[in-house]
């Protein structure tokens, strides 16, 4: 039996649902793959990158509080949120694809 997404600390219907969409079923997927595999999952599905809640996922992952994640491990998080990021986002799409993307427009076709 599958367990919600939505018993893992700090994910909520909204995240829960993004999730789903990318193709994270379930609590089990998730710890199964991983907090960034998610995450780019998400990222890759349309979701609008946002390093809140990026480690948010993290923390709830590991039955942490949102608000427990601060200096080194931030910082560290902050900087594999922009790996992800910028791996999901072709950096050959015109300035106008690129900031389309930072205000959150999500996939076009």
């Amino acid at each position: 039996m599958s367990t919600p997404l939505t018993d893992i600390r700090n994910i909520g219907p909204a995240m829960a649902e993004e999730l789903q969409r990318a193709g994270i079923p379930d609590a089990e997927a998730l710890r199964e793959c991983g907090p960034d595999a998610a995450y780019e999952a998400m990222l890759r599905n349309g979701s609008r990158p946002h390093f809140i809640a990026y480690y948010v996922l993290h923390m709830g992952v590991q039955g942490r509080p949102w608000n427990d994640c601060q200096g080194t491990e931030k910082a560290a998080l902050r900087k594999r949120f922009d790996q992800i990021k910028a791996s999901c986002f072709d950096p050959d799409r015109s300035d106008f694809e690129k900031f389309l993307d930072e205000i959150g427009v999500g996939a076009r076709r």
